[in-house]
């Protein structure tokens, strides 16, 4: 059968029609070689796993920086105990993607792979796919065969950050069920089974349900994720946000970030585009950066101001709302 002849075909009626074998550690041998080449850096930079909800909570915070409920991680440790991959869904901003990527990271003790998602995305493109010209001289064969982050994660052992699953199309998130529920990757073509090797194969999706021209999630794919809902945070937490993440030299003080946040918190009411704490951060760093720029030591509001035109500024017809909301809270 020829490599058209399977993308032409349904995935599960391929699986069936051929003598499938799992894979031994002999007729891996290639195939892990080549993922230990191509991805030699998620190896090379490998740390000691952290399972425990506690101290991987305490590792985001010192480590990358990032401001995790301990539930959420719990959940989460929750989840991989049982088996089962989370979807993080919420807005976008609210740190879905990163998070997701950080404990992924801790949990294997190796770097997790993240494939971002379009509607074109197959088993080709995250699992593996023939060279044109090896396949010519090889046929459709381990010596040809290029192996895919999806695979790569499997057999390394790592962790996979499938980011903003809703922008796949339903046949690829089809393609995803076998996997999460045998921890299995097929692939036809060489008539093999790839097993997860350890715990340390976790995948989380990121959604935001409410961005547009999106497909929607089948039952099946919901039954098989446990859901983590993420939301904007309060005022509090935001500021201290923004102050861990804070990297500039020019001091920023307490009450112009207090002020950002209630720009923000305007916006997020009445605008289209609604900021995430991301776009806090940046628009506090850029502030920074000018004001560093200009010769000060600590950051003023007209800093605050010019910075909010390159940051805030999203969608055209909205400059007059977010002037509005500037001139409100830092009286100009």
């Amino acid at each position: 059968m020829s490599k058209e002849e399977v993308s032409r075909t349904d995935f599960g009626e391929v699986v069936s029609s051929l003598p499938l074998i799992e894979a031994n550690n002999e007729a891996e041998e290639s195939i892990d070689e080549k993922v230990k080449a191509i991805y030699k850096h998620i190896i090379e930079r490998s740390i000691e796993p952290i399972r425990d909800p506690r101290k991987m909570t305490r590792s985001l915070l010192e480590r990358y920086k990032l401001i995790v409920d301990e539930r959420v991680v719990t959940l989460v440790v929750a989840a991989f105990l049982a088996g089962r991959p989370v979807l993080f869904e919420g807005p976008p901003g609210t740190g879905k993607t990163e998070i997701g990527e950080a404990i992924l990271t801790l949990w294997a003790g190796k770097p997790a792979l993240v494939i971002p998602c379009s509607e074109n995305y197959n088993e080709y493109r995250v699992i593996g796919d023939f060279h044109p010209l090896m396949a010519l001289r090889y046929g459709f064969t381990e010596k040809s065969f290029i192996p895919r982050p999806l695979l790569a994660a499997l057999l390394l052992d790592a962790g996979v950050l499938v980011d903003e699953i809703r922008r796949s199309n339903e046949e690829f998130q089809n393609m995803l069920l076998d996997i999460i529920d045998k921890r299995r990757i097929i692939v036809p073509e060489l008539k093999k089974v790839f097993k997860a090797r350890g715990d340390g194969f976790q995948i989380i999706f990121t959604s935001n349900p409410e961005d547009y021209a999106q497909t929607e999630l089948s039952d099946a794919f919901l039954r098989r994720v446990v859901r983590v809902p993420f939301d904007y945070p309060p005022p509090e937490l935001e500021y201290q946000i923004v102050k861990i993440r804070y990297d500039v030299n020019a001091e920023l003080p307490s009450h112009i970030v207090k002020r950002m946040i209630s720009v923000i918190d305007i916006l997020r009411r009445k605008s289209l585009y609604k900021p995430g704490p991301a776009d806090t951060v940046l628009w506090a760093r850029i502030a920074g950066r000018l004001a560093y720029l200009r010769g000060k030591n600590v950051v003023e509001d007209r800093d605050v101001i010019d910075a909010a035109q390159i940051i805030l500024y999203k969608r055209v017809g909205e400059e007059e709302l977010v002037d509005e909301a500037l001139s409100k809270v830092f009286s100009l």
